[in-house]
């Protein structure tokens, strides 16, 4: 019995030594001959935190962060009691209104050495002016819009600085975990450079914005407010991941980017054409259900119905009619919209395509032109 008892406080020592040691590493200190993990360089792999991770990456990128103050022309009522629906539903529009300025704030960051920013439209949309604030100087640079897209809320924009400016690099979203660590930089209610951290909380949120459809977008639970909008989301490594772009105002933790995936597809376009183009068939589609497969004698649901044709589109000037089913998309099935709203997304502008349709009990091959919508 001695001797298991022993053998028992001999284990136990041992134990409480082992996890004595692995607190030690996890804290970075308390140990003398226990070194605390080495601070992560930017390009690193690791996924570990050390105790100036953050501080380096932000010190490494937040130079290329920027403030963007804009003035938009807005209309604004001279007597206060024009916005009460009840006031004006008396004395109508009798009295004038006021032509006004509003100033409004956003972020961005510098993606080339000779200026080029990425924001949110939504930031720059309808402005008078636009003003860049860089870290490194006080008075701001005059920048000019050079390309917009709306669908996507995405814009750049162009300052002449004189002198090469420090940007930056694009990561790949899609590599990203759920779980990952996130930095998000930018100028929430005008306050500079505030830096909050996270995680990514979720892949592929749907999200409507300003009548613009997201299907695709990061959520992270790093804070993101007004004045955040067109500002990076940054990984460990410092590269750019996601444009920080809204943020649920019922909720704590809960934000949003646009993937770098989606910018890096059309950045280019918009620096150099100044728009997106993108292809399209010009229907109104809905799934086939068993009562509409019964109902136009198919043997079982499949493709999708045609529920109305855009006048001038691709469609109507290649004779698709109300009512058609579309079975096949260049011998692909269709069994549902989304699937034939990615075929179209894919397309190449002026490619010619066949689509492979139902229409009073007969299947048909009809070609179709993809043009610019």
């Amino acid at each position: 019995m001695k001797h298991n008892k022993n053998s028992f406080l001999s284990i136990t020592l041992l134990t409480v030594v082992t996890v004595f040691f692995a607190c030690g590493l996890m804290l970075g200190g308390g140990i003398s001959s226990v070194q605390a993990a080495p601070s992560l360089e930017l390009g690193s792999p690791s996924a570990f935190l050390g105790p100036d991770t953050i501080q380096n990456i932000v010190k490494q990128t937040g130079s290329a962060v920027v403030k963007i103050e804009t003035e938009v022309q807005v209309q604004s009522p001279e007597n206060p009691f024009l916005n009460d629906p009840f006031f004006r539903q008396f004395f109508g529009d009798q009295f004038k209104r006021q032509q006004g300025v509003a100033k409004e704030l956003g972020s961005g960051f510098v993606v080339s050495k000779d200026g080029y920013i990425v924001t949110n439209n939504h930031v720059v949309a309808n402005a008078t002016k636009i003003d860049v604030f860089l870290t490194n100087r006080k008075d701001p640079y005059a920048a000019k819009l050079v390309g917009s897209d709306e669908q996507l809320d995405l814009a750049v924009l162009k300052i002449d600085a004189g002198d090469d400016l420090p940007f930056l690099e694009f990561g790949d979203s899609n590599k990203l975990e759920v779980g990952s660590w996130v930095i998000a930089i930018g100028n929430p209610y005008g306050l500079d450079h505030t830096v909050t951290v996270g995680v990514i909380s979720a892949k592929g949120r749907p999200l409507t914005i300003n009548n613009s459809q997201f299907t695709d977008l990061l959520q992270t639970d790093a804070s993101i407010n007004p004045g955040n909008s067109g500002g990076p989301l940054i990984n460990l490594q410092g590269k750019v991941i996601g444009i920080n772009t809204a943020i649920n105002a019922q909720a704590q933790g809960i934000g949003f980017a646009i993937p770098s995936s989606t910018v890096t597809q059309v950045l280019e376009p918009l620096m150099h054409q100044g728009k997106v183009s993108r292809p399209w068939l010009g229907i109104y589609m809905q799934p086939i259900t068993k009562e509409l497969a019964n109902y136009f004698g198919l043997q079982e649901p499949e493709g999708v119905l045609v529920s109305a044709v855009i006048d001038g589109s691709p469609a109507q000037k290649a004779g698709l009619k109300r009512g058609d089913i579309i079975l096949e998309y260049n011998k692909k099935k269709i069994n549902d919209p989304d699937k034939l709203k990615q075929e179209i997304a894919n397309a190449k502008i002026g490619q010619e395509a066949v689509v492979l349709i139902y229409r009073d009990g007969k299947t048909l091959f009809v070609p179709i032109k993809i043009e610019e919508r």
